[in-house]
């Protein structure tokens, strides 16, 4: 770390600690806490320490001894004892700050502007049967397609998040939020199954743009990921799509396998062991392309983990940010101690400098 970099960072704890004490002057002194709290029973032995020195110091022999007391009580305190007492003080708050610096105390800074940008996004998700063909091994296309959607989108704190589910008919999940862990349940409660059988692409992409209707955010997406061709539902993924347009939302389109023949579960064998058949599930990739053209969005193909991970976070860097109301704001954890370090290293220079100068007992 450079000079310019500590200067910087002991304005920057400054500030923080100013704000902390008149929090309406910035807002910033909110959040005070200590990285090792544990460590503030360093103050136990050193105030201890500061009171045995000083109860000492008031039962030392005075240094002049005078034969009335009612004369020593008459005299004026002289500018050496005063200092002593000052060089006592300092030493002593030199002590107190450097064992709350090692507790780690610190401060929210400011929210930075630039860090509370996110995107409104809904993420369209085909649970229909053949998600569970298991040409993904070892594990079947909704497990994995379920994982790289935790592991790519659930972990970007500042964006607005829903979750959108569809087979033979679509519904709402979840609705746009934050809270990433509320949206991490949901999702680990999705399957195949639940709902009538079929892949209504135009009805889950509908379903998603109907989310973001009321959305202010600069930038609003949908991510539509299935398996299949459009068959069931009652809105056409073409007038979805010119709902989408209408909207100006993005839609980027990602097919999970190639289509074709795969293998599916088919119950157990004799020794339990799963029993796969090969079923051929249709796809139709120049829908999804048209769809993700139309409204500027890319479409993306997705034949294993690997490259299903690969077009998320594809969509996720090309996507633009924009500024959310009631985004999170990302505000920097300023260290307090080594601006209290500072002046505690200042404290004992001066409680030193005093204790070899004028400082004195002597009244």
């Amino acid at each position: 770390m450079s000079a310019t970099d500590g200067l910087a960072g002991l304005a920057d704890a400054w500030h923080a600690l100013l704000s902390l004490l008149a929090p309406s002057a910035a807002g910033a002194g909110e959040g005070l806490e200590l990285a090792q709290p544990w460590l503030l029973l360093v103050l136990v032995p050193v105030a201890g320490l500061l009171l045995a020195v000083a109860l000492r110091e008031r039962g030392t022999r005075p240094a002049l001894v005078l034969a009335r007391g009612e004369a020593a009580a008459a005299l004026p305190q002289g500018v050496g004892a005063w200092l002593l007492r000052a060089a006592f003080a300092l030493g002593g708050v030199a002590a107190m700050l450097a064992a709350l610096a090692l507790a780690g105390p610190r401060v929210l800074g400011e929210p930075d502007p630039a860090t509370t940008e996110g995107i409104d996004l809904v993420v369209a998700l085909d649970v229909s049967g053949s998600m569970r063909a298991a040409d993904f091994q070892p594990k079947d296309r909704l497990f994995v397609a379920k994982q790289v959607i935790e592991d790519a989108v659930l972990v970007r704190p500042r964006d607005r998040v829903g979750l959108v589910v569809f087979a033979g008919v679509a519904f709402t999940q979840a609705p746009l939020t934050h809270d990433k862990g509320l949206l991490r349940d949901i999702l680990e409660g999705v399957r195949t199954g639940v709902i009538e059988d079929g892949t209504a692409i135009g009805d889950g992409l509908a379903t998603s743009l109907n989310r973001l209707r009321d959305s202010e955010a600069k930038t609003r997406a949908v991510i539509l990921l299935t398996d299949g061709d459009n068959n069931a539902g009652v809105i056409a993924p073409e007038s979805a799509t010119d709902l989408a347009v209408e909207l100006g939302v993005k839609v980027f389109t990602i097919l999970v396998g190639k289509g074709g023949q795969v293998p599916y579960p088919d119950g157990t064998d004799l020794f339990g062991e799963p029993r796969y058949v090969s079923v051929d599930i249709p796809v139709n990739p120049e829908l999804l392309k048209k769809i993700a053209t139309r409204t500027g969005g890319t479409y993306q193909l997705a034949t294993d983990a690997v490259s299903l991970k690969t077009g998320f976070q594809q969509v996720l860097d090309s996507l633009d940010r924009s500024v959310l109301d009631g985004a999170p704001p990302v505000r920097e954890k300023i260290p307090l101690a080594p601006l209290l370090l500072v002046v505690a290293v200042l404290c004992a220079g001066l409680a030193l400098a005093l204790w070899l100068g004028r400082a004195s007992p002597v009244p």
